[in-house]
Formats: structure tokens, C-alpha cells, sequence
């Protein structure tokens, strides 16, 4: 098969949104005039012929690829195989990185010209933008006369920049080809010009089974971008390119540490690739700073970063006169988002955010009331636009929620990251009042969902599916989107209806289902977590007071050792030991005040367990901001490992009141239990009326 890779992009833009290109605004997006447009269309049709294809126009000229979707399916994957005659700016510019960092240390412009079989002129365009690019990442391209073309960088940094491009621009490609690998395709040749096929394999399973599972389940573009940099660690260490020491004072004991220690480990016995102590901690801080996929799978004493997180919330609240202080969800899910985002920021780790112009577009008054509050709360964090763009999109979300529903269920598959999956089911919601439910699923998820509990699949990149019909959005849903969307569920009402029973005659005597609305069971189920949460901090609440001791764990251990008399727990020598472990990772002081807050989850604690012990003398501990805290009242917090979302969020709400304000701070530093128990069943009625009743 001949085609052209303008041809292959062609295919491409109508496949992936069917019935929204013309000739013109191809022209456009590629760059070309109509006629070549024109003339490259008639290839196309030819083409899509060897796959019982055909090409179709609406009734606005819109370009559409008519036929069965396996049909549809089975020449994307021949694409995808194929080597175009030419090649994309893009494909162009990836094959001169590899070759400038995989082939250095210098070479001539003529001889990377011939390599790249462009001219000088294009090759000069080229590394001119790599090099801004490149800068980006703290690497530098220098171009000298009678020495040539050369890179500058330290190896980290050049492993970041080039995971850094195949995340940017070949992300689908990526998700595509796993997809093919794991499904047992053949794979001739890398992939993208670079990766090992058996590598990208292994390392995708391997992360899959050690890291990405319970509360360390990574966003799709994370994951994604994880699978990326443990393969360029591979393969630049198999071809000699070793990375510097890095920072050394990355926490081995941290979950991120073992997690790829053990990755790289397996990778080490299974292909003797020399993978060095330097290379696990450098992917332990690539780990450390990629996005949870749930709002909940966060650690519980995040307090500070809370504070701040709902000072943000009040301001921007405070700027556009709306009421989100009490949005819980707002406030977890921004928690979850920049604990890593504010990690990355520290370590200067590139961001990437393709949406970030259109949210500065169609949002800008939000935009810059959450640019300000950043700003204002944040004073030593220089946020980019692109990590604002991404905390606007948790606001639009919560903006957006509170829509009148029907009865249609649809599944976003949204690799993007938590705000953009949220923002898009809010917007659908809104947009397309018929559709009740939303549920949001990783692409690896979306593989073992149950298809028939949903009526319609929205995906914002093409699925490597063939089994059913999806539509394809943007994130921010445009109005073709919409659109689509719509006639979708019109054409589509009979079948979902029929489904649902909703056609069955009135005089037919229908046995009741009590299976059929699962939605009050749902309820129910989340009424009795949150009660059997609540009523048992609430019953497990005890304040000591300590006399006479200098040794905090001393304190510690006989707390301890009462909750297992009040058989709360068992093994108490283990629960102390997580304890310890758990402080000597990070501090554990509040900064500000005379309170530390120590906790733990194992599965021999039965029950959540709240409780305060008052110091005669202060103990001095290290806190959570590396500074001495004079402690006088120790915190004591204790959960099942295996905790349900409301559990997690009960949890999550103590332990971001406890700093509050000066009121909460005093409360809980009194050591008196009646207002302490007052103060948390304030909590818990509020948490109740803005979270269970309100819904």
C-alpha cells in the first residue's frame, strides 16, 4: 500500500473526528492549499477501497469514513505499520533528537540533513525549534561553525526531555501500541523509531502488577509517561549512557523508592541491563511527581497543604460571589492534583498541558481568579499557566455540577488527568440534560468495564477498541461535540430505551425488579459507611493526660496498647513500629502550634481511631516542615488498611480541620474532650448536610 504520511494524517483527522473536517479546514490544519487537498482525497478513496471503505460527505461537506468499524480498525492498525514515503515535522524532529542523543557527541549539519533526507534550511527550522524546546528542560543546542551540531546536558535532563517530546506529541501512538502489544500483535521493528517492543512490554506489566494498583493508581498520562522514562532508563543505561548522581536524599522508604526498586530489580534479573542505585531514585522522583488517578488515595495528613487549599478555595469563591467552601469535592480533588503538581514545581519537571489555551479562552475570568488566589496563597511558587489551566478545570467542574438529570448513563474514557475527566463529565451533564451518570475510566479500566451498563461510550483519543461505536470529543467539549453527541442518542433512543424497559407496555403485569435502580442501594450503602465512620470516632474518642514523661513514644505506646485492650486493634508492636517508620520518613509536627499528628493504616486496626494525649512536659519533635516542634499535644490517628471513599473522606476531614483557623487550633490543642467531641460533631453535621442530604 502507497500512501503519504500527508495522506496518513488525512485518514487520520477524519477518523478521529468523523464529520467535522471539509477540504477547507483540512487545508488549513495542515498547511497546504485545497487543490492538493483535493487531489491527495482521491488517493485516500482508492485507499480506504482495500478495506471495504468509503469516503462520504454531509450534508456541510463534512468528510466522513464510511464502513464497519473493525473495517475501520483494521487499517488504522496497517497504518500504523507502514512506513510513509515522507514523514511528519514531527516524526522528523523525533528521529533527529534520537539520533542527537543516542549518536553524539557532535555532528555536522550536512551529514544530519542528509540523514533526516531534508534540506539544510529545513534541518536549520528544525533544531531551531528543538533547541526551544530543549530549553525547557535545561538541555542546550549549540550550533558552532567547524564543529556542528551539539547537545549540553546532564543525562536526567535529557532523559525528561526526550520522554518529555514522546509524551507531547505521540501519546495515542503510545497508547495504541501497548494496547497491540498486550493483546499478543507482532511488532516489527521499535516502536516510534526508539523503544524495544519486548522492553515497553515488560515494563508495562511490570508497573501494572508492582506500582500502578489500590491507592498508587496513576492517571493514564502518568502512567503512560512512568512506562516512557523506566524503558529510555533501560535502554540509555543498556547503550552506556549512565545518569549522574542525583539528589541522594530521596526517602528510600518511601512507597515511590521500593515501588521502583523493585521494578528495577525484576528488569535487572530478567535482561542483565546494569540499572544503578542513581536510576531507581531518579524514576522514584519521575513516581513521586505523577498525578493520582483517584481524589481520594491521597495520605490524610496533608493538613498544611489543606490549609492553603481551602484559602484558595474561599478566595476565589470570595472573587466571583459563589458558595464552594463546602464542596468536599472540590477540596479532594485539588489536594490529590497538587500535592505531586507542587512536588514537580520543586523539581523543575516539565508540564504539559495541550488544553491549556483553549481553558484560558473560554474560561478567563476563572482563569485569573485562580491565577490571583495562587498567587496570593502560594508566595514562593511560581505556578505557569499551564499548572493554573489544570486547577481551573477542578473549579469548572464544581461550577458545573449541580445540573438537572435524566436517565441516560454514559462512560468518558479521559486519559488527561482527574480535573480534565471531571471538567468533561460536568460539561456533558450540563450540556446534554438526558444523560444522568457519568462515569469516568482510565483507558486500562475501560478494558474490563462492563459495556452493557452504559448507553453511551465518549472517549476524548481514539480507542484501539473494535467492538463497539464511541463518539470522540475534545475535553472541553465543543459544540460539534455536543452535536455529535446528540444525534448519537437520537439515533440510538430505541435501542438504550428497550434496554432500560422503559417501552414495555402499560397493561403488561410486570413483576417488580428490585435489582433495577441500584441507585438507592448505592445510597444506602454510603449512609451506613459514613455512619459506622462517624459513630465510631466519635465512640473511640479518648483524651489522655500524660504525666511525668519526657519520651513521646512512650506516649504512643500506651495509647497504643489501650486501644488493643478496648479491642480496637491487635498486634500493637507492629502498629508502634508503622508508627515510627511513619515519622522517621517525615515530619510529623504541626508547624505553628504545640500538636503532632501520628497515624497509620494497617489490617490489624479494626476501627477509625481519633484520639489526643496531653503532655505535662513538651517532647521536641521534627515537623512536617523539617523545623523543631515543641510538642504538648499528641494526635493519634489509626485506620483499617482497607478503607472505603466515605471512610477516607471522614478521615481526610478531621485531620484538614485540625488548623483550620486559630478556633480549631485551639480546640484541639485543650485537651478538653467534651469540646473536642463537640468540634468533630459539628464536623461530621456539616460534612452530612453538604455531602449525603444535599445529594
Amino acid at each position: 500500500m502507497f500512501i503519504t504520511s500527508r495522506e496518513k494524517s488525512i485518514i487520520d483527522l477524519i477518523v478521529r473526528t468523523s464529520g467535522k473536517h471539509t477540504a477547507q479546514s483540512l487545508a488549513a490544519f495542515l498547511n497546504v492549499s485545497v487543490r492538493t487537498i483535493q487531489r491527495d482525497l482521491k488517493s485516500v478513496e482508492k485507499s480506504l477501497q482495500q478495506f471495504q471503505l468509503e469516503l462520504t460527505r454531509t450534508s456541510s461537506d463534512g468528510l466522513v469514513i464510511g464502513g464497519k468499524n473493525e473495517h475501520i480498525y483494521r487499517l488504522m492498525q496497517h497504518l500504523s505499520s507502514l512506513n510513509p514515503t515522507d514523514e511528519t515535522p514531527e516524526e522528523r524532529k523525533l528521529y533527529l533528537l534520537i539520533t542527537l542523543l543516542q549518536e553524539g557527541p557532535s555532528f555536522k549539519t550536512q551529514v544530519l540533513a542528509k540523514q533526516l533526507g531534508v534540506s539544510t534550511a529545513t534541518l536549520s527550522a528544525y533544531l531551531d525549534d528543538l533547541a526551544a524546546w530543549l530549553e525547557k528542560f535545561r538541555v542546550r543546542l549549540s550550533r558552532k561553525r567547524g564543529v556542528g551540531v551539539e547537545l549540553h546536558a546532564q543525562e536526567s535532563d535529557k532523559r525528561k526531555a526526550l520522554a518529555g517530546y514522546f509524551s507531547m506529541h505521540f501519546h495515542e501512538e503510545l497508547i495504541e501500541q501497548l494496547y497491540l502489544l498486550q493483546k499478543g500483535n507482532q511488532v516489527e521493528g521499535p516502536v516510534l523509531s526508539y523503544f524495544s517492543p519486548q522492553y515497553l512490554l515488560e515494563i508495562d506489566t511490570l508497573v501494572s502488577r508492582t506500582i500502578n494498583k489500590g491507592q498508587t493508581r496513576l492517571a493514564d498520562s502518568d502512567y503512560i509517561g512512568l512506562v516512557i522514562h523506566i524503558c529510555i532508563t533501560m535502554q540509555r543505561t543498556e547503550n552506556q549512557f549512565p545518569i549522574e548522581e542525583i539528589d541522594r536524599s530521596v526517602d528510600k522508604s518511601s512507597m515511590e523508592y521500593q515501588g521502583m526498586k523493585q521494578v528495577c530489580e525484576e528488569l535487572k534479573q530478567k535482561y542483565e541491563v546494569p540499572l544503578t542505585g542513581a536510576d531507581v531514585r531518579f524514576l522514584s522522583v519521575i513516581l513521586k511527581g505523577s498525578k493520582l488517578q483517584a481524589a481520594d488515595a491521597i495520605e490524610y495528613d496533608s493538613i498544611m497543604l489543606g490549609r492553603l487549599i481551602k484559602n484558595v478555595i474561599a478566595d476565589v469563591s470570595k472573587q466571583l460571589h459563589v458558595h464552594l467552601s463546602d464542596d468536599f469535592s472540590l477540596f479532594q480533588g485539588l489536594l490529590a492534583h497538587m500535592e505531586p503538581s507542587l512536588f514537580r514545581l520543586q523539581q523543575g519537571m516539565e508540564l504539559f498541558n495541550p488544553l491549556t489555551e483553549d481553558i484560558k479562552r473560554k474560561y478567563p475570568v476563572l482563569f485569573m481568579a485562580v491565577k490571583n488566589s495562587l498567587e496570593e496563597q502560594f508566595q514562593d511558587v511560581r505556578f505557569p499557566d499551564e499548572e493554573v489551566a489544570f486547577i481551573v478545570l477542578h473549579f469548572g467542574s464544581a461550577l458545573l455540577m449541580n445540573e438537572e438529570k435524566a436517565s441516560i448513563e454514559a462512560v468518558v474514557v479521559c486519559p488527561t488527568g482527574i480535573g480534565a475527566s471531571k471538567m468533561l463529565a460536568s460539561r456533558i451533564q450540563q450540556e446534554i440534560p438526558e444523560i444522568q451518570e457519568v462515569e469516568i475510566l482510565s483507558i486500562n479500566d475501560f478494558q474490563h468495564a462492563d459495556l452493557d451498563s452504559f448507553d453511551i461510550v465518549i472517549s476524548t483519543v481514539r480507542l484501539p477498541f473494535t467492538e463497539f461505536d464511541y463518539i470522540l470529543v475534545s475535553p472541553l467539549l465543543s459544540e460539534e461535540d455536543t452535536k455529535a453527541i446528540h444525534d448519537f442518542l437520537q439515533r440510538n433512543l430505541e435501542k438504550m430505551t428497550s434496554k432500560k424497559h422503559y417501552l414495555q407496555p402499560a397493561n403488561e403485569n410486570r413483576p417488580v425488579n428490585h435489582t433495577e435502580q441500584p441507585a438507592i442501594h448505592d445510597l444506602l450503602n454510603e449512609i451506613k459507611e459514613v455512619h459506622s465512620s462517624i459513630e465510631g470516632i466519635l465512640a473511640n474518642l479518648r483524651v489522655f493526660r500524660q504525666k511525668q514523661t519526657t519520651d513521646h513514644r512512650e506516649v504512643l505506646w500506651k495509647m497504643v496498647e489501650q486501644a488493643e485492650e478496648d479491642n480496637l486493634l491487635d498486634a500493637p508492636k507492629k502498629i508502634m513500629k508503622e508508627l515510627e517508620e511513619r515519622e522517621k520518613r517525615g515530619g510529623l509536627g504541626i508547624p505553628g502550634t504545640n500538636m503532632g499528628l501520628y497515624h497509620c493504616r494497617d489490617d490489624h486496626i479494626h476501627e477509625l481511631i481519633f484520639q489526643v494525649s496531653h503532655l505535662e512536659q513538651p517532647c521536641t519533635i521534627k515537623g512536617m516542615d523539617g523545623q523543631e516542634v515543641q510538642m504538648k499535644n499528641l494526635l493519634l490517628m489509626l485506620a483499617p488498611d482497607s478503607m472505603s471513599h466515605r471512610e477516607q473522606e471522614v478521615l481526610s476531614l478531621i485531620s484538614t480541620s485540625i488548623i483550620e483557623n486559630d478556633v480549631a487550633m485551639m480546640i484541639f490543642s485543650s485537651s478538653n474532650e467534651a469540646m473536642i467531641r463537640k468540634k468533630l460533631e459539628d464536623l461530621f453535621l456539616n460534612y452530612l448536610q453538604n455531602n449525603l442530604i444535599k445529594e
